[in-house]
């Protein structure tokens, strides 16, 4: 095996270099962590690589996984590459409807779907899927009763594998030398924020050159510890997670449950993390709320020491300045009393580098964790290109997302947009040749450029600043424009506001916002203050809560020119869903359809109105639901010129 120019080869290259004598991988599963080494590894996706080409599977077949983050996930990935196949990841909380849509568009023979609860859904849509062959699936509990052979177990078609092993031996290495760079590996399903998703088709190469970029600006060794978290169906922990770990040996660790996350993440005290900006948000929320909570003298020492963090911070990567003896002196202090506790509190006492990903990180939550020391860095990319741009080493600036990732090539555009070019582009989308022609083009020297569609510029250093997408910036009634998650993402830095959708524009004389509460965070704060309620709905529109989300409001218009300040908001009654079209499944707005379903609160907010109508769904806490109707409050800022 000369070239590595697979994932499969990898994996082979991986298990001869490591056999039985390292960890590849680890898993949570009833309290206790299962090891697996790099030649178990090889077996499982060996023996089941071997089963998908005994019941059929060929060269360029596609194949959907739907599933958490598990070996079994990642394995039936490297089965499928290895017969040649595509593997086509799919989001766990996808309705039947929209699963029946992607193994239908991806035309997939096969579905390996984790558990009772992703058969079912499948089982649900069965007719509509014509094409599935086989259903396979790796937890079996509460599928004992199951009399349909249409569903196969994952040790069953290890099994046929086995079989089909004794009978031509070397079929496996045969078919994984087989494959080339080129080749395609995978499908991404963009989020479909602008109609139908679109399945990005993404070679071997695309995936290696990813991974061998983010290895040049942040080496992983085969001794660091990497938690998967973000779902796998996504492009970034398919380069990050999965092709980082098989060209470097890295060992990945899958917590128990979404649930457990926290305190698995303490137990392993990983060297790189990767979490969404909500995640990343949420953990400076709880910090926050953990903190109003916690004894006198430890809010006392917190209140002293949080400003030295950001003070230091602050000289190291803001103004780039060396820190003199007092700050390192009270630094050293912090460290001991504040700092390596509240690290050690969030499992991340080894991290080297922490990424973010997807939505554009707040520069306070990068403040935050550079304040106590850890290494906190923006990635800023897309399914169709990977990384595009990434903080290096020091070089931090907290308003940007990074400078161009090494073998990256990034410009802006006549009109704005973002443009970026490198090996990790894709090839384009399945079955749709004219957006993937809207979407590249070649430059003169023949060079494939992807139009991003955000908006940006580069600063002086080199720096991207990402403002949002290009067709979300608005123009005020003063002729400037704003970007509305820029504002958004200032609001989600407080730990009782969960999403915002902000609106203005040219037809509309101000900046208006629809938020929702935290409510976990909003409800320990209101029984801490005495303020009885029973619901979201009605603690939403108390009007201490009212109160409460406006000191918020108020600190963000402080940074803002008057122009681009919120005048008027509303709590909603509800939270933003992805159930019900309101998010995609990575948790962007849909803004179009938030707009019109919520277009009455947006006339009140327009028309001077203090309340309007609605009807709300609400889930009690004794599980009883139901439809009331009520009234939400339009709540007024104080705009000074």
């Amino acid at each position: 095996m000369k070239t590595l120019d697979t994932l499969p080869k990898n994996l082979v290259a991986g298990y001869q270099k490591y056999g039985d004598k390292k960890i590849a991988m680890r898993q949570k599963d009833l309290g206790i962590w299962r090891s697996f080494t790099w030649k178990e590894s090889y077996e499982q996706v060996r023996q089941l690589s071997l089963g998908l080409i005994r019941l059929g599977l060929q060269r360029g077949d596609k194949v959907c996984i739907i599933g958490d983050n598990d070996p079994q996930y990642f394995w039936a990935q490297l089965a499928i590459q290895a017969g040649g196949g595509v593997a086509v990841g799919i989001f766990t909380d996808s309705a039947p409807q929209e699963i029946q849509y992607v193994v239908d568009h991806a035309d997939a023979i096969f579905v390996f779907a984790k558990d009772q609860e992703q058969c079912d859904k499948l089982l649900e849509i069965r007719g509509q899927v014509p094409k599935v062959r086989h259903v396979i699936y790796w937890d079996d509990k509460g599928l004992w009763g199951y009399n349909e052979p249409w569903l196969l177990s994952y040790e069953k078609v290890q099994d046929l594998g086995r079989a089909l092993d004794a009978e031509q031996p070397g079929l496996f290495e045969r078919s994984v030398e087989q494959g080339q760079g080129d080749d395609l590996a995978v499908y991404c399903y963009t989020s479909g924020t602008t109609g139908l998703p679109k399945g990005a088709m993404i070679s071997h190469n695309n995936l290696l050159a990813g991974s061998d970029n983010a290895q040049r600006a942040d080496p992983r060794l085969d001794t660091d510890e990497y938690v998967s978290f973000l779902p796998p169906a996504w492009i970034t922990e398919n380069v990050l997670g999965l092709a980082v770990h098989l060209r470097t040996g890295m060992v990945v660790n899958f917590p128990e449950s979404p649930e457990t996350v926290q305190p698995n993440i303490r137990e392993i005290t990983p060297h790189a993390m990767l979490f969404s900006a909500r995640l990343w948000e949420s953990m400076v929320g709880l910090v926050q709320v953990k903190m109003a909570e916690a004894t006198r003298i430890n809010r006392a020492l917190y209140k002293i020491f949080m400003p030295v963090g950001y003070k230091v911070a602050g000289l190291r990567y803001e103004q780039r300045q060396p820190v003199g003896a007092f700050w390192r002196i009270l630094h050293a202090l912090g460290e001991f009393a504040v700092f390596h506790p509240l690290r050690d509190k969030l499992g991340l006492t080894r991290v080297k580098s922490a990424y973010s990903s997807g939505a554009a990180l707040n520069p306070d939550v990068i403040r935050f964790f550079r304040a106590i020391g850890v290494n906190i860095k923006q990635l800023y990319g897309s399914t169709e290109a990977q990384v595009h741009t990434l903080h290096i080493g020091d070089d931090v600036k907290f308003e940007t997302v990074g400078v161009p990732a090494p073998g990256m090539k990034v410009q802006i555009a006549e009109s704005g947009e973002i443009l970026v070019s490198g090996g990790t582009l894709f090839s384009g989308y399945y079955k749709n040749p004219e957006a993937t022609e809207k979407a590249v083009y070649v430059d003169e020297q023949g060079r494939r450029w992807f139009r991003t569609g955000d908006a940006g510029y580069l600063d002086k250093d080199g720096h991207l600043i990402y403002l949002d997408r290009m067709k979300e910036m608005i123009t005020l009634a003063s002729g400037e424009k704003y970007s509305p998650q820029y504002l958004e993402g200032q609001l989600k830095f407080s730990p009782y506001i969960r999403g915002v959708m902000t609106v203005g524009g040219e037809d509309k004389p101000f900046v208006s916002a629809l938020i929702n509460m935290d409510f976990d965070n909003v409800g320990r704060w209101a029984e801490k203050q005495g303020i009885a309620y029973t619901t979201y709905v009605d603690l939403s529109q108390k009007p201490e809560v009212y109160a409460l989300i406006g000191k918020d409001v108020e600190r963000v218009n402080r940074t803002l020119p008057p122009a681009a300040r919120i005048h008027r908001f509303v709590l909603l009654h509800k939270e933003f869903d992805a159930d019900e079209g309101e998010l995609t499944r990575t948790r962007k707005l849909r803004r179009n359809l938030l707009a019109e379903r919520y277009q009455d609160m947006i006339a009140a907010m327009y028309d001077g109105s203090d309340m309007v109508q609605v009807r709300a769904a609400v889930k009690y806490r004794d599980g009883r639901e139901g439809i009331v109707e009520t009234s939400v409050r339009v709540a007024t800022m104080e705009i000074d010129a």
